[in-house]
């Protein structure tokens, strides 16, 4: 059997490590992935690829990405690239977790607000818009560094406190020196977007501030300011 997407044969499901890859046990799934990252053979690109989609452990989806940082660059990160296109949320947050910790500049092409728009930092699915969070943080280059701090801002104000977190740190994690994008975001209409600015301004000025701790401290002053103004 041939893979349309690598030179390689796919691994054939009667190796028995690829079987262990589906079964029922986490911790045998976490050993079989161990096993295929340290045998780092391009073939178990696309058995790699499949049980992220769909593999429920947190410990073994962090070991399949391991094992795909393994194989060769050159093959990984373009067919990861494609599964960009995946309808499914994990493999979608999975790839875009993966190619974060690749590092390849071609990833950074991929989902490049100025190429893609917001496709996958407005992501509806929680999970895909965190990983696009952090995985553009990590992959942008310096001189896109403000073009990305402008596309995460639009998204202050969104989920509960460990999303709003996430973002946060995301925001602050581009750098000082971009601290005046939040700012413009200081006189948003929405109380929600003004609290979360605030508290991102405050990890700015203190990274090491608790962001609950700061976001509820944010309320409190937009709600005396919304108070006053009536």
């Amino acid at each position: 059997m041939t893979d349309p997407h690598t030179h390689h044969p796919t691994r054939e499901l009667d190796d028995p490590v690829v079987r262990a890859l589906a079964g029922p046990n986490p911790q045998q799934r976490l050993q079989a992935a161990m096993a295929i990252g340290t045998r780092a053979e391009p073939q178990d690109l696309e058995v790699l690829i499949d049980r992220s989609r769909n593999e429920p452990d947190f410990f073994v989806r962090d070991m399949l990405t391991w094992a795909l940082t393994r194989l060769p660059a050159d093959e990984v990160v373009p067919r990861l690239i494609t599964e960009l296109d995946s309808a499914n949320p994990q493999g979608l947050s999975q790839s875009l977790h993966t190619l974060s910790k690749i590092g390849d500049a071609r990833a950074w092409e991929a989902m490049d607000p100025a190429a893609v728009g917001t496709r996958f930092i407005a992501h509806p699915d929680t999970e895909v818009a965190r990983s696009a969070w952090r995985s553009a943080v990590a992959l942008v280059p310096g001189e896109d560094r403000e073009n990305l701090a402008s596309t995460l801002v639009t998204q202050l104000g969104r989920g509960d406190v460990e999303m709003q977190k996430s973002l946060s740190r995301a925001i602050v994690a581009l750098g000082e020196d971009l601290v005046s994008v939040v700012d413009e975001r200081l006189r948003a209409e929405d109380d929600t977007v003004r609290a979360h600015a605030m508290a991102t301004r405050d990890m700015f000025d203190d990274p090491d501030v608790g962001f609950a701790h700061a976001l509820d401290a944010a309320k409190r002053v937009v709600a005396l300011g919304s108070e006053t103004s009536v």
